[in-house]
């Protein structure tokens, strides 16, 4: 390998699996392989649904084993979920999963205090159940949270098993509900007013920042020869995946798709308008400055759901026939709260149709084509509401992550939108990981530089409009017309 080559172990952690991915990195290459995939499987207890984190720790160390000699190492992962350490730093329990039913009427005792429209025009983030915020309110009367003196999130407590050093990376921090997006800096009043004590955090950190070195217990297990510094990435994985959209200037829209989709623009400045909450767009910090600007929608959560209900499917062929389905024949709000919980989702989504007086879908292509086509409708309402709330035009649309394999699906969001989609690069979150490790380490450059370097070294695919968007229209103002109008803060959501 060439001496100006150098390796970067991106952690990436989503809901369903864990991956470690090793980049390398020269002036004019980037190239990701995947060293170990390990399952991510939730464990429901007697207390509620918790996070196997021992089980994620053991396939970190497993995956740092099998990428060999690395110069550093940066972990992202899902966002709002932490771990609690006593005072000896030891793990109180496992930590708790965001669809864990503990926060159900919490956000109400919130407003009591802080009214919504106070907490969005201090912290800009959209109205989640499941937000760090109501999770804190929800556990304060435990016994458990009385026995605290630290709270890491996800990346944070795995970040501090690798290196002994404890920290709070920023863009995963925006995700809390208790972070001033103006400031970069915590929302102490808020906090002040709920009665939380911001001391509970660890320092604030920013993407590139040093986060420590690999203890000798884990060189020793990884096999690893020291030091290997594990440096603070953009741990909210949606962070590092917008980081890599291999965009050029500024008018873009991206859409980061996976079991969600978190579609929007990236700015200067946060939007805090009353009509931006009442849209339902969140906030969050990103690289260098930026704020990700952007509305959670269901995503391919929908289709996941329905093929675990159908068992053994062939998603190749089932594509197949949806594209051969009448185009919205039939369409769902994909960002409905309604959808959150797993289970009986075809079921489901029959029954919104049936509700809105709509055609029923009945064979799996039927539900897929309607799953698609809801969800190329959400991504055009939201590239749209977007553009119009920042004040910020857009040309393209950007299309990275696992959606990004569904052609049927990016095309339809290219007819949706009227717009140009640009789909890639697939591991989009590990590879903004691993470039913001190489431009701590090495000459990567700003984060114009590194996104000059995906489109140049990664596979992209372009889907260019077809037809008018009239149709489109007129789904969405047919959907919009059988649709509840939504609470004063919509309770749909995502921490990816």
């Amino acid at each position: 390998m060439s001496a100006a080559v150098r390796c970067y172990a991106a952690v990436d952690l989503g809901a369903s699996s864990g991956r470690v991915m090793v980049g390398r990195v020269g002036p004019d290459s980037l190239e990701l392989a995947e060293a170990h995939r390990f399952p991510n499987r939730p464990v429901r207890v007697p207390e509620g649904l918790r996070w196997d984190v021992l089980g994620l720790y053991a396939g970190v160390l497993d995956g740092l084993n099998a990428a060999g000699r690395v110069d550093s190492v940066g972990i992202d992962s899902w966002a709002v979920d932490y771990g609690l350490l006593d005072a000896d730093g030891a793990l109180l329990g496992n930590p708790v999963h965001y669809r864990d039913s503990r926060t159900e009427g919490v956000a109400e005792k919130v407003w009591a205090t802080v009214p919504a429209r106070e907490l969005y025009a201090a912290t800009g983030l959209q109205h989640a159940p499941f937000n760090t915020l109501y999770q804190l309110t929800a556990a304060r009367s435990t016994a458990q949270f009385a026995q605290a003196r630290r709270l890491l999130l996800m990346p944070d407590l795995l970040t501090y098993w690798l290196t002994g050093e404890q920290g709070t990376e920023l863009t995963n921090a925006s995700t809390t509900q208790l972070i001033d997006p103006r400031t970069r800096d915590w929302a102490y009043g808020v906090a002040e007013r709920l009665g939380i004590d911001l001391g509970l955090f660890a320092p604030l950190r920013q993407p590139g920042d040093a986060a420590g070195l690999l203890r000798p217990e884990v060189l020793e297990t990884t096999g690893l020869t020291g030091p290997v510094p594990v440096t603070t990435v953009g741990s909210h994985d949606t962070a590092s995946a917008v980081a890599a959209v291999p965009a050029s200037g500024e008018r873009f829209a991206y859409i980061c798709t996976g079991t969600w989709s978190l579609a929007g623009v990236e700015l200067e400045a946060p939007v805090l308008t009353e009509e931006s909450r009442a849209a339902n767009f969140t906030n969050e910090l990103g690289l260098d400055g930026t704020v990700r600007y952007l509305r959670n929608i269901m995503g391919l959560w929908l289709l996941q759901e329905c093929v675990r209900t159908w068992g053994e499917t062939d998603l190749g062929a089932l594509l197949l026939e949806a594209s051969r389905v009448e185009a919205l024949r039939s369409v769902v709000d994909a960002g409905d709260a309604a959808f959150l919980a797993p289970g009986r989702m075809p079921e489901r989504i029959a029954e919104a149709c049936r509700a809105s007086g709509q055609p029923v879908p009945e064979s799996p292509a039927e539900v897929t084509r309607c799953i698609l086509d809801s969800l190329a409708l959400a991504h055009r309402k939201a590239v749209e509401d977007a553009q119009r709330l920042a004040g910020h035009a857009v040309d393209v649309v950007h299309v990275v992550g696992g959606g990004t394999r569904n052609a049927l699906l990016c095309q339809l969001t290219a007819d949706a939108c009227g717009l140009p989609v640009v789909a890639g690069p697939t591991e989009a979150a590990a590879l903004g990981n691993v470039l913001v490790q190489a431009r701590a380490h090495g000459p990567a450059g700003d984060l114009a530089g590194m996104r000059r370097l995906l489109v140049h070294t990664q596979p992209l695919t372009r889907y260019e409009p077809r037809g008018g968007t009239g149709r489109w229209r007129a789904a969405q103002d047919r959907l919009a017309g059988h649709t509840v109008a939504a609470p004063p803060a919509a309770e749909a959501g995502s921490p990816y």
